[in-house]
């Protein structure tokens, strides 16, 4: 993903960035749609940048345009990638602080608010790991300081013609999928990525000494939700 966003940066176009899964067909990724402006957003998108304040943490903000938009805003932000290339782009694009970093990894740090979009959840990876997802959360959390982040419930990808849903339990959570990318002659390493509905992360975040607030719905199957500490 950061050559194929580093080669829009300098070219205006990119390859396809194409996404591969066991459990889909092919699928592509618009490179284009990674550098859009504030008006091109989803709402939930929007409502989230709005809703961002104090000392904000962007995290995996790939092209940066969440952090830009917040700077055109006026607001204090850090935007960290776990991608070099990604990062380069963002600082020659104008984000005053972009920084290679892993989320995960981050220490002797607090933020007010913490952004997590484009299914931010993903990073998650599966389910087991959301205990240490909550936990870290304490950890680099400012007193009173809120998570914003989206993910999808895919359910309705199982759903028959007479609107059961065929769901095999025994295969584990089905938000739980692996993706593998490829730009150009490039293939990445298989990584696990989370969709997850809003009934089950509000019961781990309540498991976890969490509060859940679904803040708004979107059009497919998406929604924005607030995090913050009991």
């Amino acid at each position: 993903m950061g050559q194929a966003i580093a080669d829009f940066m300098k070219n205006g176009k990119a390859g396809k960035l194409r996404v591969f899964s066991p459990d889909f067909d092919e699928d592509e990724i618009p490179v284009e749609t990674l550098f859009r402006e504030l008006d091109e957003m989803p709402k939930i998108e929007q409502t989230a940048l709005e809703l961002a304040s104090g000392k904000i943490l962007d995290v995996g903000a790939g092209s940066g345009c969440h952090s830009l938009a917040l700077q055109e805003m006026g607001k204090d932000v850090k935007a960290i990638d776990i991608s070099t290339l990604s990062v380069e782009v963002m600082q020659e694009s104008g984000v005053e602080n972009a920084v290679v970093q892993d989320f995960f990894a981050i220490k002797d740090e607090q933020y007010d608010t913490i952004l997590m979009l484009m299914n931010g959840a993903g990073i998650v990876g599966t389910i087991d790991r959301l205990p240490e997802f909550f936990s870290h959360l304490k950890n680099i959390l400012a007193p009173g300081g809120q998570v914003l982040l989206d993910s999808s419930d895919i359910r309705y990808i199982f759903e028959e013609e007479d609107g059961s849903f065929e769901i095999n339990l025994n295969d584990g959570y089905y938000g739980e999928l692996e993706y593998q990318m490829q730009y150009k002659r490039v293939l990445g390493e298989p990584f696990p990525w989370l969709y997850i509905d809003f009934a089950t992360l509000q019961y781990y975040a309540e498991e976890n000494g969490f509060e859940a607030e679904m803040v708004e719905q979107g059009e497919h199957y998406d929604y924005l939700c607030k995090l913050k500490v009991k």
